[in-house]
């Protein structure tokens, strides 16, 4: 059984690019040799600067012929269905065969497909992989017609087994398969032949090409360590970085180099920040002062000067890279010293989005809804407005806009400089946060008060002006939003009612005089925008509701689902529990939630839901059938049963530990009482017909039945459990 060898050579592939398009060359090859016949042991993919690599072990020297059998149309069925059937499987009606069937007689083809050798269809295959490569940005070079990331110089094809090696028959573009390859640009020019995999491996190495991506990334961070560690200090761990480097160079040497003591003084971040997007160095620190006092870069080759001429060069340019940053820094802080407030104002002048106006807008909003939740999360009012202020003023300091990934955290270091307690800057970093299902969340009380306002204005603006997510389309983030609310919320076992909130977030006074702008906007443009607070609804409570913080409340639950599931509660759970009084607040929702599913875990639990679906059905049922409701309370003087009086006295037991409980949110105690009721309902249901045909005894059974529905359905609403 042959092994196949595939190299795809070309100028140098961006670093990104790499991982994808090997996995894909893998994937699309191996798709189509498996659909014509030709399986294989295995295959691995590999991905240098200048090459993409494909090894397939084990494969068939050829695909097997195969007999198909198609059936047909009648023999008598309208001749355009008879061509139509004659051109898909490319015979002529002599070729075809009558058979009798239950139908009548039915025209079928015999199909026979000899086997292909496998170089044959591998040619194909490549080919077509070639010719529909899914890069995400590709070019067109010369006069051909052929696309590929950059221009294609050759192609390694060749077939292995223990009869030798053959080249795989293939021409495109000008270009024709052959066996051999070249090595490192600089160290090893110059093609040289190979017989198989491993041949290919070694011979690249001896050539000064690393071929495994993961050996190369092993390979460095193993010397950047060693080199850090001789001089007592530590690479920062960046595992993003250590991955496109690796696929930068083809023959990785690590080489350490200093930062000149000017730039010393330069946050860490900054100093990270700088070398890591502009000139893709790893950054060295000093664990006893935690200041990065040096960097190390990956060249691309050995030299005689042992790297001293790169790393001179590399150092220049870095110095001129880290002058700009101090500058930045220096003109930021001397801002921050003397007035903030001129950041602040260059916000009022920078849109945040054309329907929900500028910057500065935004941070008003933010501010208002801070000062809000202050209270509600253990927070001074006045400190969250100032911190609220001041979160994002750093977004107009030259230093973000050089690297906006620092934002929040230059805020941290301009606010401590204008003399603002380490709280109050805290908040600009932390009311990001977070980000991500893992990212950390906030704890101080003034930036959970400011990460949540932050969030709910996102939700909240996008949600009026009708930008919401769609299918797997979020361009605004509002999933991520949602989820950090959720997590805000949780972490920070806070007891909010996020209906009010977010209603009184849209109609209030800061989002009105915004909506005037934007009515002024829409005027004359056929648009369907409603003012916020017109959309009202009334709730079973009587409360009246913007309709749109009802809809976001309930893609917050949606995201909530998500958070949940992940933990092992299930959406029906979930559902049984927003279906309850109370649903904003989702602390309590969770509460609900755990307790329900805990109690639906165990034996008692999960015989207890099918009682009270029987119970329910029935009731349903003969509501449906008498037309009257069965809610007026049964009278233990019609039981009969003693079965029928135990689950009287059950249900009385139960209502006396479920009511305080839930008055309380003592929900396992609660769901708990309700478990108890398993044994008597049970019981109930073996002794006793409901349906009788004593009409009064029948009324007091329904009436029995719907006092079940009511206690279980005080706890949780069971009809939404599956089961």
């Amino acid at each position: 059984m042959p092994d196949l060898l595939i190299e795809l050579f070309s100028e140098e592939i961006p670093a990104r690019m790499q991982a994808r398009a090997a996995e894909d060359l893998k994937q699309r090859v191996t798709d189509g040799l498996v659909e014509a016949g030709l399986t294989y042991a295995g295959a691995a993919a590999f991905s240098t600067p200048r090459r993409l690599t494909l090894a397939v072990e084990g494969m068939l020297a050829g695909s097997p012929a195969r007999r198909e059998e198609r059936k047909g149309p009648r023999v008598d069925a309208p001749e355009k269905a008879i061509q139509g059937f004659l051109r898909g499987a490319g015979l002529t009606v002599e070729d075809l065969e009558q058979r009798d069937t239950p139908k009548g007689a039915v025209y079928f083809a015999v199909i026979e497909k000899p086997g292909r050798p496998a170089a044959e269809i591998i040619a194909e295959v490549l080919e077509t992989t070639i010719r529909n490569f899914p890069w995400p940005k590709s070019m067109r070079w010369g006069s051909g017609s052929l696309r590929w990331v950059r221009p294609l110089h050759s192609i390694l094809c060749i077939l292995t087994d223990e009869t030798g090696t053959t080249t795989v028959p293939l021409a495109l573009e000008g270009l024709t398969a052959g066996d051999r390859t070249e090595g490192h640009r600089f160290m090893a020019p110059g093609r040289f032949p190979v017989a198989s995999f491993e041949d290919y491996e070694a011979k690249l190495k001896r050539a000064h090409v690393m071929l495994n991506p993961s050996e190369r990334a092993d390979h460095i961070w193993a010397d950047a360590t060693n080199l850090a560690f001789a001089a007592g200090l530590e690479v920062v761990e960046d595992k993003g970085l250590l991955a496109e480097v690796a696929g930068l160079v083809e023959w990785p040497v690590t080489l350490m180099g200093r930062i000149d003591d000017a730039f010393l003084d330069l946050p860490p971040e900054v100093l990270q920040a700088s070398m890591r997007e502009h000139q893709k160095f790893f950054s060295v620190r000093n664990p006893a002062s935690g200041r990065i006092e040096r960097f190390i870069t990956v060249a691309n080759r050995d030299t005689a000067d042992q790297g001293a001429t790169i790393l001179a060069g590399n150092q220049r340019v870095l110095s001129a890279r880290l002058a700009d940053a101090k500058f930045f820094w220096d003109n930021d802080l001397r801002i921050a010293r003397s007035d903030m407030g001129i950041w602040l104002q260059a916000l009022e002048n920078v849109t945040f989005h054309n329907k929900l106006g500028s910057q500065g807008e935004r941070i008003r909003r933010i501010t208002a809804l801070a000062r809000e939740l202050a209270p509600m999360v253990g927070a001074d009012a006045d400190q969250a407005g100032l911190a609220a202020e001041l979160a994002k003023a750093d977004l107009s300091s030259e230093m973000v806009y050089e690297f906006p990934e620092l934002q929040g955290l230059m805020g941290r270091y301009y606010i401590e400089a204008a003399g603002h307690p380490a709280e109050i800057a805290a908040v600009a970093q932390e009311h990001y946060s977070p980000l991500g299902p893992s990212d950390d969340v906030p704890t101080a009380p003034l930036s959970v008060a400011v990460a949540l306002a932050d969030k709910l204005d996102t939700l909240t603006g996008f949600w009026t002006i009708d930008e919401k997510p769609t299918g797997s389309k979020d361009p605004f983030a509002l999933r991520r939003a949602a989820l950090g609310v959720v997590r805000l919320i949780l972490t920070q076992d806070l007891k909010l009612g996020l209906l009010d909130l977010i209603h009184h977030h849209l109609v209030g006074s800061v989002y009105e005089s915004r909506h005037s702008v934007v009515r002024e906007q829409h005027k004359g443009k056929g648009s369907t925008f409603i003012a916020f607070g017109q959309s009202l609804r009334t709730l079973p409570d009587g409360r009246k509701l913007d309709q749109n913080a009802i809809d976001l409340l309930a893609f917050i639950h949606d995201r909530l689902k998500v958070y949940l599931r992940d933990q092992g509660i299930r959406h029906d759970i979930i559902d049984a529990c927003i279906a309850m009084e109370g649903n904003d607040d989702l602390n309590l929702l969770v509460k609900r939630a755990r307790a329900l599913n805990d109690v639906l875990a165990t034996e008692d639990g999960e015989n207890l839901l099918q009682g009270f679906k029987r119970a329910n059905n029935i009731l349903s049922q003969a509501e449906e059938k008498d037309g009257v409701e069965y809610s007026y309370g049964a009278d233990i003087k019609f039981a009969g049963d003693d079965s029928e009086k135990a689950l009287f006295a059950a249900l009385d037991a139960a209502k006396a530990r479920i009511d305080p409980a839930l008055a309380a949110q003592d929900f396992p105690t609660a769901m708990a009482a309700m478990a108890n009721l398993r044994a008597p309902i049970d019981a109930f249901f073996e002794n006793v017909q409901v349906n009788t045909d004593n009409q009064t005894v029948r009324r007091n059974r329904l009436n029995l039945l719907s006092q079940i529905r009511s206690i279980c359905s005080s706890v949780a609403d069971l009809t939404r459990v599956e089961g």
